[in-house]
């Protein structure tokens, strides 16, 4: 009897299944490791028992200002024109009383809804600086509908940290972790009042740490729900304590996006004990302007790779002056750590005591050094001069299509340089590098330029093939312009 084509088929499959089960019964055991089966993570968190212990130590914090007769007024204005400016939307109509038009004098009128938390328990609470801006009365209100008027000890902007004092005791605060030893991916939660929903609690990760968003401090970037009202609440970690204050989100809708910035609660803390002492926040400087090396700068001027700040104006009689620091000088480190971008600088001499010192890391002129500089508080510039004009004096052509000249004496004691040639006339490579008439060329790659005859010296020994770095100083600004000698 003829079986069945598909049942044949089905006998064969199986016929083959079990020859192909003996040869693998009888081949040996691979080992499997059980720890790299395992998951890293498992489960999710439960926030409960960490919401219970730290939500009565988030505050509600609103605001209002006296608007006198004549003036424009509007329910939460300033803190609306606030959150349309950073987060691009404005706040929801919140009080269905307010209302333009003219308010009668001295009316208090409500600005705004922000969040905060009490640091101890004694009354002190943390929030932003932009959530107390041009309040005349601040009311912080606890979860237990406690409300207390505040007083505002101080409020630094760069940071947008303030510190707030209310008249109580034995108030239930929260505990200061360390914004330094977070790490990419842990969980955190965000409490506050986002549209004036007090105690809303979000959760969410740490995105990024130290995020460069062009403030004066490194951000904490997260993907906890953040929007307006939850500014100057805490950012929390699974142990209940503060890494963080919330401040500002990025968006291209107008909404949450998931992303939001957080002040790293170490910065924080530092501008606090500040405004607790004297109510302002100092920050030291040592006069000197910067901007990132060029990647196209690193051979010419020796230094392997694109790393460090090149210093483009020294303010006169400033601590760098005073050290010995020089436009074109490269700043690689602060006391011993790398400086990478314009606010890692910023921080780090910031930080320190203003008549303090501080060692700066220089490359100059092919090496490195070791320079100690004080720090100062310095509230103003240095007047800006009018650099004068040289006189006209032989022009020698050289063959990166530059035409330069000698400086008088008197002309390099106006400028404030030791040498330098004066650019007479620009073309060719020159001229496409940005190279004008009457720039000052004080260095050629590591040589510094004392006059025209090395200048022309050095350049007709440059190899055609490789870029050219010239320190190039005009008006008041002095940076690395990056050449190529024709061919």
């Amino acid at each position: 009897m003829t079986l069945p084509h598909r049942l044949g088929s089905t006998l064969a499959s199986l016929l083959l299944c079990a020859a192909a089960g003996s040869a693998l019964a009888e081949a040996p055991a691979r080992p499997v490791s059980a720890a790299a089966e395992a998951p890293l993570v498992t489960g999710l968190p439960d926030f409960t028992d960490l919401i219970d212990k730290v939500g009565p130590g988030v505050v509600n914090i609103r605001t209002s200002a006296k608007v006198k007769q004549g003036q424009s007024g509007i329910s939460d204005e300033q803190f609306q024109e606030y959150f349309q400016r950073r987060f691009g939307i404005p706040l929801p109509q919140l009080n269905p009383r307010g209302r333009r038009g003219a308010a009668p004098q001295d009316e208090e009128v409500q600005r705004g809804v922000g969040s905060g938390f009490i640091i101890s328990d004694d009354g002190y609470v943390l929030t932003n600086a932009h959530v107390v801006e041009g309040a005349d009365e601040v009311l912080v209100t606890l979860t237990d509908r406690r409300e207390f008027k505040a007083k505002v000890l101080g409020a630094d902007t760069r940071s947008d940290v303030a510190l707030l004092k209310v008249d109580a005791s034995k108030l239930p605060h929260l505990s200061i972790g360390d914004s330094d030893k977070i790490r990419v991916g842990e969980w955190v939660i965000a409490i506050g009042s986002p549209f004036n929903l007090d105690n809303t609690v979000t959760a969410g990760i740490i995105s990024a740490k130290a995020r460069d968003t062009g403030d004066l401090l490194p951000m904490i970037q997260s993907d906890v729900a953040v929007n307006p009202g939850n500014s100057g609440g805490p950012l929390i970690n699974m142990y209940g304590k503060v890494i963080g204050i919330n401040s500002q989100i990025a968006t291209l809708s107008g909404g949450y996006n998931g992303v939001s910035f957080a002040v790293p609660i170490d910065e924080a803390m530092r501008v606090s004990e500040q405004l607790k002492q004297s109510g302002k926040v100092t920050r030291g400087r040592i006069g000197v302007q910067i901007l990132e090396v060029a990647k196209d700068l690193t051979e010419s001027l020796g230094l392997g790779q694109a790393r460090g700040l090149e210093v483009v104006r020294v303010e006169a009689g400033g601590p760098a002056d005073k050290a010995g620091i020089k436009v074109g000088d490269i700043i690689l480190k602060f006391n011993g750590k790398p400086i990478e971008k314009n606010g890692d600088l910023q921080r780090a001499v910031g930080n320190l005591p203003i008549g303090g010192t501080g060692t700066v890391t220089l490359w100059r002129r092919g090496a490195q050094q070791d320079v100690v500089v004080g720090i100062s508080d310095l509230d103003n510039e240095a007047k800006k001069k009018e650099p004068a004009k040289p006189a006209k004096v032989e022009q020698l052509p050289n063959a990166i299509g530059l035409q330069v000249s000698d400086l008088g004496e008197l002309q390099r004691n106006e400028l404030g340089v030791a040498g330098g040639v004066l650019v007479t006339n620009s073309e060719g490579a020159a001229a496409r590098a940005g190279v004008q008439e009457g720039d000052i060329i004080l260095q050629l790659n590591t040589a510094e330029i004392k006059d025209a005859k090395q200048f022309n010296a050095i350049v007709a020994k440059l190899d055609p093939k490789k870029s050219a770095a010239l320190l190039v100083r005009r008006d008041d600004t002095t940076r690395y312009v990056v050449i190529r000698p024709r061919l």
